[in-house]
């Protein structure tokens, strides 16, 4: 089971899933229907588990109101990070809420984790933070936006196809010792299946990136399971620990079986 099987599937092209009828999301929802929504949606990933509340273990930050709702930056903040094993990102009013698990490795620095994400509606957005000693905890934010799933391209899907798979990768500079800050760039459009073709009026099937892998040297560092909230030419920043040997290992992979692997020289600490 993929760690996001529970996540609520998208089952057509211009469908927009809510967890039952009378939840449907909208920007009029009060806070008891956006609690009642969220307490659906937990059962569906987590089950049972209990989940607390925390302003300490994770912080999310994003833009009360998105400037382009279809690439809305957020950065999750995890003060504590030695207790920290994974973090799950939940846009509750998106199509397919589960946006995406991030599972931190030896190599990984989890402190802090930046990605674009498209929202789709006025929604809160959870972190839920799983503890090493199996423990989950969540902290809300709430957004304002609308259409990020169904926004277009802007170009033909030929042209948002083109170079799919190329990666980049960028490194801040770093002392001895300290963190190394990396910024990952994948070229892929991470169609979301409810975006029209501006030519030919149909849906464009989606095909997104639903795992990275990062590893060093036969260390992993993160890997990230997504879905279609994931924004477009998808940009992962994270930190890895400076005391890794060998190149950086990418292996990206998407829902059409497309796969991609790229190495990365690290780089050296300066002075």
């Amino acid at each position: 089971m993929t760690a996001l099987s529970l996540a609520l599937p998208l089952v057509g092209a211009g469908t927009v899933l809510g967890t039952g009828p009378s939840l449907a999301a909208g920007a009029s929802d009060d806070e008891s229907e956006r609690l009642a929504r969220w307490k659906e949606i937990q059962k569906s990933i987590f089950g049972d588990k209990t989940i607390a509340p925390t302003d300490s273990l994770v912080t999310i930050d994003a833009p009360v109101r998105a400037l382009d709702a279809s690439l809305v930056p957020i950065t999750l903040t995890m003060p504590e990070k030695d207790k920290v094993a994974g973090v799950h990102l939940i846009i509750d009013d998106n199509p397919s809420p589960y946006a995406a698990h991030v599972t931190f490795g030896p190599g990984a620095e989890a402190n802090e984790l930046k990605l674009r994400v498209r929202v789709n509606n006025y929604t809160n957005i959870h972190a839920v933070v799983e503890t090493k000693d199996g423990r989950l905890f969540e902290t809300t934010k709430f957004v304002k936006a609308s259409g990020g799933c169904s926004a277009p391209m802007g170009m033909s899907d030929e042209e948002a196809m083109k170079g799919m798979g190329d990666m980049k990768m960028k490194f801040a500079e770093s002392q001895p010792g300290q963190p190394v800050e990396a910024t990952l760039m994948i070229r892929h459009p991470n169609f979301s299946g409810m975006q029209m073709n501006q030519i030919t009026r149909d849906y464009t099937p989606a095909r997104y990136i639903n795992k990275i892998a990062i590893s060093r040297g036969g260390q992993t560092i993160l890997t990230l399971d997504g879905d279609i909230s994931i924004a477009s030419n998808p940009v992962l920043n994270f930190a890895l620990k400076p005391d890794g040997q060998g190149p950086i290992q990418v292996v990206a992979s998407d829902n059409q079986n497309g796969r991609w692997e790229h190495s990365f020289p690290a780089p050296s600490a300066t002075n």
